[in-house]
């Protein structure tokens, strides 16, 4: 049965200001994240660290998001616009995030308080990364009820109509990702952890699935309109800057088995 997308986006507003589904999906995954991760430093005495340095984690984890997930969209998608157009660099409010550039935020955060705090980096990450898909998978929903990110045309019963894109059926390529880099990923990520992985193990997991699943979606997700496909009718910016991060991923997975990380 095909879906009629028909969500508003603004939860409620207030006077001039509008409360949006997507930046409450934001600020749930964060509160979330923070209360699941001090939880585990309680039950878990072997980490480096304590509850209070989940604060700093935290803290430093939003501005790397917010930071580098804007910095790589204007890098990695809309360059030239921003080049003619500086000042629109920092108009957060109209849209515009690369998760890539979040996840090389998150790194260069990490590396900060790794040597801040004299803490391995791949100690922190590892402890870091199980909780990411709860971000990613509440962040995929805010997509949906946005209606952006959609998929391409289907013909499947579970395509979606996206009125304020169309009429015609979508793949809700928002939703496979909500499904794949959220549960599946964590799930994965919960398996290999339970195991007591080597240093590194669980990072380079994360990396290596995360673009496996988003490579494979980018086959159905409809490209931003100003870049479109970079090749043919299929390449996209997402698989390309997919690729280096599973190469990275290998790397770690390589060097962590051979315990020399």
């Amino acid at each position: 049965m095909i879906y009629t997308h028909n969500i508003h986006p603004i939860i409620v507003s207030v006077g001039p200001i509008d409360l949006y589904w997507y930046g409450a999906m934001y600020a749930i995954s964060f509160l979330l994240i923070d209360y699941l991760m001090k939880r585990e430093v309680v039950h878990n005495t072997t980490y480096e660290f304590n509850v209070s340095f989940i604060d700093q984690l935290v803290f430093i984890s939003i501005l790397s998001v917010i930071i580098g997930g804007r910095l790589g969209y204007v890098i990695f998608y809309n360059f030239d616009y921003y080049v003619e157009n500086l000042n629109k660099v920092f108009y957060i409010w109209e849209g515009g995030m690369s998760f890539h550039g979040a996840l090389i935020g998150v790194f260069v955060g990490l590396m900060f308080l790794s040597i801040k705090n004299k803490i391995k980096f791949f100690k922190l990450s590892d402890f870091l990364v199980p909780f990411i898909p709860i971000g990613l998978f509440l962040g995929r929903i805010g997509n949906f009820i946005n209606s952006e990110l959609y998929g391409s045309p289907t013909n499947s019963n579970w395509g979606v109509i996206f009125p304020l894109v169309d009429s015609v059926p979508r793949h809700p390529s928002m939703l496979y990702e909500a499904f794949l880099e959220g549960i599946v990923l964590y799930l994965l990520l919960l398996f290999f952890k339970i195991n007591q992985p080597f240093t590194g193990t669980l990072t380079a997991i994360f990396l290596i699935f995360y673009s496996i699943f988003r490579f494979c979606v980018e086959f159905v997700r409809v490209p931003d309109l100003h870049i479109g496909y970079i090749y043919s009718t299929w390449l996209t910016t997402g698989m390309i800057l997919c690729v280096p991060m599973f190469f990275v991923g290998i790397l770690i997975y390589y060097y962590s088995k051979k315990g020399r990380i």
